[in-house]
């Protein structure tokens, strides 16, 4: 008959001597203990951590123990689940035997796998960033190609603000009154205008009224005949 209280206590104390300064106790009824796993460092001595619990089951190691992620550093959601997926893996596989020494030492393994991943991962985002700064300069420096379309459109876009500028200016002056527009100025603004008096006089037709009073006679003008001039002579007019 297996005991297993005497596998657990003996796993207990190689545990404690490999991992002196990691290995924690935190019951023993049933028995869990904390392990804590750190990364090989990686670029500028960064690590990523993970400290594991493991509590035994009654019949350890014939049952597999119970395996917790109990707190980590720098470790992302998506990791947290590998690792745990990990240690599942490796109990099962271990099943029959102390497996904890196993367990951990895949569990490093992993994290330095992490480690390098990292590196890679920033190493990427950094050849990123220099790429679109470099679009960003080349932007700047190029401009947009200039077409025919894009030109054009640029064309009656400008052309539009001058006209409207122009407008509000000459709106504007006419109400401080400090300008009087010319007649240039009154026909660019009123095309009709040369057409206006024409117009009017042909929409009024017969009812336009004359004040006769306002012409004289050609006979009540005193006009001099320059026959009745003693001193005229017509042919003072070819010395002239």
């Amino acid at each position: 008959m297996t005991d297993y209280g005497e596998e657990q206590r003996n796993e207990l104390e190689a545990l404690e001597s490999i991992y002196p300064d990691s290995f924690t106790v935190l019951s023993e009824n049933p028995t869990s203990f904390t392990i804590t796993v750190t990364s090989e460092a990686g670029e500028n001595d960064e690590t990523v951590q993970a400290t594991l619990k493991f509590t035994y089951a009654e019949n350890y190691p014939d049952e597999i123990p119970l395996c917790e992620l109990l707190s980590q550093e720098n470790l992302e959601d998506n990791d947290i689940t590998d690792i745990l997926k990990l240690l599942q893996e490796q109990a099962e596989e271990n099943l029959g035997m102390v497996m904890i020494f196993t367990l951990v030492s895949a569990v490093q393994e992993k994290l330095n796998e992490m480690v390098d991943q990292i590196k890679t991962r920033r190493e990427e985002e950094k050849r990123q960033k220099e790429k679109e700064a470099e679009e960003e300069e080349k932007q700047c420096f190029h401009g947009t190609p200039v077409t025919i379309e894009n030109f054009l459109s640029w064309k009656a876009t400008f052309d539009a603000e001058i006209l409207e500028n122009k407008r509000k200016k000459m709106k504007e002056e006419e109400q401080s009154g400090k300008t009087k527009l010319t007649g240039k100025q009154l026909f660019e603004r009123d095309h009709n205008l040369d057409t206006s008096d024409i117009q009017f006089l042909e929409e009024a037709g017969n009812s336009v009224e004359v004040d006769e009073s306002l012409f004289q006679e050609m006979d009540d003008l005193e006009l001099e005949d320059e026959e009745d001039d003693p001193d005229y002579n017509p042919m003072n007019l070819d010395s002239d």
